[in-house]
């Protein structure tokens, strides 16, 4: 890939990922908000500001050395996580699943809505294939994080959702995992293990349940 190549891939990219962050982590902060705890809004989290989530290293370092090192085979990255103290929360064990679940939800929703964005670009004739590829680029991203985040280990949100469904017991045997869970993912990505048996698999759900609910607008633009 040259660098007026790479240049638009970034642009395309930019204006999907920025909003899938900012959004995924502002939803954890106003779940919590709502649930009892106020940490996240005390420190300015619970906003749409991306600077306020942009981790230097895991936003912005570690996916563009990441692309350029496997020639865009491999990215992955993250942002701040929002402060989240379970123990101020209404009920934890019960209200620490919706905080989790408030994530990758909210990227299920962004990839809904530019899947609406790409239908009704192509539906009114636009040409413009940056614009089209920047919706595309909002759908693959939003479902690429939706479904990696629901990866049942800690620190992921779909640990922590699994940590609120257990008893009490399972669930603190599970939690104990959480200091070794960032490595323990990364290695299961790197061999693949995550992308075979979980990214895929739920990309597809994920690709076939956004069809089915634009479809009536499919229909409408056809």
């Amino acid at each position: 890939m040259d660098f007026s190549d790479l240049i638009q891939t970034v642009l395309i990219y930019a204006l999907p990922v920025l909003f899938a962050i900012t959004v995924h982590e502002a939803a954890h902060g106003y779940a919590a908000r709502h649930f009892g705890d106020n940490t996240a809004y005390m420190m300015g989290r619970v906003t749409l500001n991306p600077i306020k989530h942009i981790d230097p290293i895991g936003t912005i370092l570690m996916p563009l050395l990441l692309y350029f090192a496997t020639s865009g085979a491999f990215l992955f990255g993250y942002a701040k996580p929002v402060p989240v103290q379970f123990g101020r929360l209404r009920h934890p064990k019960r209200d620490m699943i919706w905080v989790a679940l408030a994530g990758p939800a909210s990227n299920f929703v962004q990839a809904v809505l530019w899947a609406v964005v790409l239908v009704v670009l192509v539906g009114t004739g636009m040409q413009e294939r940056f614009f089209l590829e920047m919706a595309r680029a909002g759908v693959l991203v939003n479902l690429v994080m939706w479904a990696f985040n629901l990866f049942p280990l800690p620190p992921l949100d779909g640990g922590r959702i699994l940590v609120g469904l257990l008893p009490w017991k399972q669930a603190q045997l599970v939690s104990r995992i959480e200091p070794w869970g960032f490595f323990i993912v990364m290695g299961l990505v790197i061999a693949g293990v995550v992308g075979t048996l979980w990214l895929r698999p739920l990309m597809a759900l994920g690709y076939s349940a956004i069809n089915l609910l634009i479809s009536p607008l499919t229909a409408l633009l056809r």
